[in-house]
């Protein structure tokens, strides 16, 4: 049986849509490889959110001009949201004229047709649709590979446009799938055995808007998934802040299903710079929804995404970011310096000295270390149910999961474990990380 790799960049989207291809790959007749075994198939995922995941992308491509060499028959595609940008799918492929078949981010299903006529005639595409709103596509095959956890898209495409960010450009608008669409996937993965399914979306808390003019929104939704029956968890990513209401925290405080998990991407701490950022909120505002959070789910694990360097941040700024983490206490956060992306507001703005940003990336990382090893102390000696998800990668023995704040714990346990939800008594924290042992 042929055999096909695929290479995932970026974010938990890519991670399924990577399960999209590798659907249509199971449904042509192709086996997944095991670790780098050989491959008739390779399909490069990517991501061009920040400069440094398409240059890694850019040079795995390049190293496979080897193995083609060796192997001529070998199909290669490259996909996703670096092959989306303004004209680079046609430059993609003159700088690697070994790469067979290049698509955008909305037009994944063609490689059904396309690789079966590369593998006929050694026909080469670039295929990239420039729609602003594609169509929703409802009949796609999943070949899952998130073990007892799932991922179920609610919605496409980004309206927000923030000056420093690609991604309206690579996804297009906001597409909606129906509530009965979706509910109809929800159920059929409670049916198939899924404990914890994940709702993904650029911004989740838009959902409906196109569709239903704000009739029935994201909150209606979660709520409505959470009266299905079942012994399952429900997640969901990403909140954008300006749009997380009050009625979707009494959603999440109503229902037990539900994770007290929430990501709210805040970016900056300072009022000029999120203007600056065009996020449609005030640091203000922000702290409110986190108090209206703490208020109704005060055990909530909240996290968040913060960038520094961004054009014009002054140290006062990057210190109200500081103060930011400080206040809100977030349970973890990822942590970036302002990465320029051509084609963008921010990109044509006075950008902040290097060695200024890399100076303040490290003073965050080291205040929300702090923060994050804190309160992982405030974990132990208190039992919390966690979803057993797989064995520990660095413990013998031992297994590990989640509890429903998000946080990973490792306990003793086997394959039996796996899956199941455990009752886990915590005795001893190590920075981000939990460890305990079961009870019943």
């Amino acid at each position: 049986m042929q055999k096909y790799r695929i290479i995932t960049y970026g974010c938990q989207m890519n991670v399924h849509e990577s399960e999209k291809i590798a659907g249509i790959l199971t449904k042509l007749g192709y086996m997944q490889a095991n670790g780098d075994e050989p491959a008739d198939v390779v399909v490069f995922n990517t991501c061009c959110i920040r400069d440094n995941a398409e240059r890694k992308a850019m040079g795995h491509i390049g190293m496979l001009k080897t193995e083609k060499k060796k192997n001529p028959d070998m199909i290669v595609a490259v996909v996703g949201c670096m092959t989306q940008q303004d004209g680079a799918g046609r430059a993609l492929r003159e700088k690697f004229p070994f790469v067979d078949i290049v698509l955008g981010t909305s037009n994944l299903a063609l490689l059904e047709s396309y690789i079966p006529s590369v593998a006929a005639s050694r026909a080469k595409f670039v295929d990239i649709n420039t729609e602003e709103k594609p169509a929703v596509n409802e009949n796609e095959t999943f070949f899952r590979t998130s073990g007892t956890n799932a991922w179920l898209n609610i919605m496409y495409g980004c309206n927000n446009f923030c000056t420093y960010c690609i991604v309206p450009y690579v996804r297009g608008r906001e597409r909606s799938r129906t509530k009965e669409a979706v509910t109809d996937e929800f159920r059929r993965l409670v049916d198939e055995g899924y404990k914890e399914i994940t709702l993904l979306g650029q911004n989740v808390n838009s959902y409906g808007n196109d569709i239903y003019g704000g009739e029935y929104g994201f909150a209606q939704l979660l709520e409505d998934l959470a009266k299905i029956d079942g012994k399952h968890r429900i997640r969901f990513m990403t909140s954008h802040p300006k749009d997380f209401n009050r009625r979707l925290i009494d959603v999440i405080a109503e229902y037990p299903n539900i994770c007290n998990n929430i990501h709210l991407p805040v970016q900056s701490g300072s009022d000029k710079i999120l203007k600056l950022m065009n996020r449609h909120y005030t640091r203000s505002y922000y702290l409110d929804t986190i108090a209206a959070i703490r208020e109704k789910l005060p055990d909530c694990g909240i996290t968040t995404d913060l960038m520094v360097g961004f054009p014009y941040e002054e140290e006062s700024d990057f210190l109200d970011t500081l103060d930011m983490v400080e206040k809100v206490r977030y349970s973890n956060a990822f942590t970036f310096v302002y990465s320029v992306r051509k084609g963008t507001p921010a990109a044509k703005m006075p950008q902040v000295d290097p060695l200024v940003a890399k100076d303040r990336i490290m003073r965050l990382i080291e205040a929300q270390n702090r923060i994050t090893k804190e309160l992982s102390k405030e974990y132990e000696n208190k039992v919390f149910e966690v979803l057993c998800e797989d064995f520990s990668p660095t413990k013998k023995g031992c297994v590990c999961g989640r509890t429903d704040s998000g946080r990973l714990v490792t306990f003793p346990g086997g394959k039996e474990s796996i899956g199941q939800f455990c009752n886990v008594r915590i005795n001893r924290s190590q920075s981000a990380s939990l460890f305990g042992e079961t009870e019943e």
